[in-house]
């Protein structure tokens, strides 16, 4: 199997398993979309979450075409991450700083001139990725777990599970491991995984969480001062238009304006059994529009392809190990350390035990 022209991403269930090493050896990246089955309210689809993780990972390849598509569907604005939606024009290559790529380095360490950008439009090719099946389910909040549709799973089931999915796709060729969330929960139960398999495989593993790729200022200035951000509301709405505008009920709901935000500037975490008001959702859902959902898609969509280039272009890890560094200055241990127990001695302590 090989790339479109300029990179883009291969699906990882077509690979066959005699050509998996070599597009392994080939391949810069994989990718692995994280979602969860939930609650949305009456306006948005159930997997509003697997939506926008796999139309985004399709993003990260920074095309759109059906030979990347990994999803299962036909259509050609799904890509590799198998939703259905508009035309590929609507989605990350024409907004502002559409197509900023980055110079990336190929599979074999080399890199496209200085100043060159990693897309299609260049002639340079872009990242190699491997797209493997979106995680479908999740652990899900207590605000979200009694309504109707919500598949939600222990929150150390999820991180057991995303541990071995990491893992084994790591441990099939693919160091570099791209996660694109669209859930919130996942944040916590991802990076707690990852942790754990980078301290058993030699591993570059990046989350990124797409509603993060927009700042808050930027929502502010697309939607106005009413609050649009939030679980259901007319942000996440507004990228799923971007994304399958068919699967969006508008008319479905009226407002539901979302408890005010502490009155602080500070960064805090804050998680209550349910806020008021809430109907497993809240939000200003009349700000969000299909519009949007394009600018969205593309501003994020870049943002993303961006992140990628620069990660792919940087030096890999060093192995893990369970012992600490060597010191700097001697090979010995330090006074600090006190004598080298005797071999044998119940008093020696390995160095992931210390």
């Amino acid at each position: 199997m090989t790339w479109p022209t300029g990179g883009g991403l291969l699906p990882a269930t077509r690979i066959p398993g005699g050509e998996l090493a070599a597009v392994a050896a080939a391949a810069d990246y994989a990718v692995l979309p994280v979602g969860a089955v939930e609650w949305h309210g009456p306006h948005l689809p159930l997997g509003t979450d697997l939506i926008l993780a796999e139309g985004f990972a399709a993003e990260a390849g920074g095309t759109s075409s059906p030979a990347a598509g990994a999803g299962g569907t036909s259509s050609p604005a799904a890509g590799a991450g198998g939703t259905s939606g508009p035309a590929a024009g609507a989605g990350g290559t024409s907004g502002p700083a559409a197509g900023a790529g980055g110079a990336v380095a190929s599979a074999a360490g080399s890199a496209p001139a200085a100043g060159s950008l990693g897309d299609t439009t260049t002639g340079f090719p872009g990242p190699r990725g491997v797209l493997f099946p979106a995680v479908p389910y999740a652990a899900c909040p207590g605000q979200t777990r009694p309504w109707p549709g919500t598949v939600s799973i222990r929150p150390e089931i999820a991180v057991g599970y995303l541990a071995d999915v990491i893992e084994g796709i790591v441990a099939a060729g693919f160091p570099r491991l791209l996660i694109v969330n669209g859930h919130d929960a996942n944040m916590s139960t991802v990076r707690a995984a990852m942790e754990w398999v980078s301290g058993r495989r030699t591993a570059s593993l990046l989350l990124v969480n797409w509603f993060q790729l927009v700042t808050p200022a930027e929502t502010t200035e697309l939607y106005g001062p009413l609050t649009a951000r939030g679980h259901g509301g007319a942000y996440e709405t507004s990228g799923v238009l971007g994304f399958d505008p068919g699967a969006v009920r508008l008319d479905a709901v009226t407002d539901l304006p979302p408890k005010p935000k502490l009155p602080v500037g500070h960064p805090y975490v804050l998680v209550e059994s349910r806020p008021d008001p809430w109907q497993g959702w809240s939000g200003h859902i009349s700000l969000a529009s299909e519009a949007a959902g394009r600018q969205v898609r593309a501003t994020a969509g870049a943002r993303l392809r961006e992140i990628v280039a620069a990660w792919v272009a940087a030096p890999p890890p060093a192995p893990p190990t369970a012992d600490p560094l060597p010191d700097a200055t001697t090979d010995g241990p330090t006074p600090a350390d006190g004598p080298t127990p005797a071999a044998g001695d119940p008093t020696t302590v390995t160095g992931g035990e210390r």
